[in-house]
Parts: structure tokens; sequence; C-alpha cells
């Protein structure tokens, strides 16, 4: 897509990658947030969190949020790719594929030597989107999550 940049996020992006996250969360039919509160998340992102934008103008198209892991393999550090998302009227122009190149590009500049995610199962495009890219799947992995009441009953134990 001509005249779009991939750049780390910066405070001026904010309102614009709130609103591409509504779209997101409305794409996934999951709750959203207020935007108020987006936004004061993204103001105070932790340590160690890194998001990719493509922007065309003032627009967000679209980006990619990954945090540091460690150890990996070989006790080297890695990234976890969290979330990548195009918006909707920007999908199909390549900006997927470009957000994943700035996020590997950017995880040899800082030393890391590999990049996982996990994807929806029964997402067969996405799956191809991934496989497209070079990634192999690793099917002896399983994801666990821990959340609302296992994780305060685990917290509290």
């Amino acid at each position: 897509m001509s005249g779009t940049t991939i750049r780390l996020l910066q405070p001026a992006d904010h309102q614009a990658l709130a609103a591409l996250m509504v779209e997101m969360q409305g794409h996934y039919s999951v709750p959203c947030p207020p935007i108020a509160e987006i936004l004061a998340g993204l103001a105070a992102l932790p340590a160690g969190i890194d998001i990719l934008v493509a922007v065309k103008g003032e627009a967000v198209l679209g980006f990619a949020s990954a945090c540091n892991l460690y150890p990996g393999p070989g006790l080297r550090s890695g990234f976890f790719l969290k979330e990548i998302y195009v918006g909707d009227a920007a999908r199909g122009a390549g900006l997927g594929r470009r957000l994943m190149a700035a996020l590997a590009e950017l995880a040899l500049e800082r030393g890391h030597r590999r990049i996982d995610w996990t994807a929806d199962a029964d997402d067969a495009a996405l799956l191809r989107f991934y496989d497209g890219l070079g990634a192999a799947a690793y099917p002896k992995k399983v994801f666990y999550r821990l959340t609302g009441d296992a994780l305060v009953d685990l917290a509290k134990s």
C-alpha cells in the first residue's frame, strides 16, 4: 500500500490506534472497553512491549504488538507476538506481511532469535498467511490461559 510506513508506536498515534482497536474488537465479536480506557492503557504500556503501526498520513491501518521473552532456546531472548491486526479497509494489501517483516527486523536488531505466537486453529486463511511467512506450526505445544476465578484462586493459594 503506497505511502504507508511501518514504525514503532508514538504517542501521537494513540487516538488512531485506539479507534482501530475498537474495530478489531468488533471484528472478533468480543467486548470492547470505552475508548478512554483504551487510551489510558496505551499511555501506560508496561516496559518490554513494542507496538509497530502501519501508518498512512494520520491513519493507523494496522498494528502488531509484541513483548520480550526470556529465556528461549540456547538461553536467548525472543518476541511473543500478542496481536497483529490490519483494518478491514486496508486488508489484502500486504500490510500484515509488512508488519511481520518489520517485527522480524526489530527482533534481529535487538538480538532476539525467534518470534512465537498463537493462532486460531479453525481460521484457515490466517494459518495460510502464517505458513506463507515461512513460519512452522508446533502442534506438540499446548496453549494455556489462566484467567477469571482460576487466576484469583491461584493467587490466593
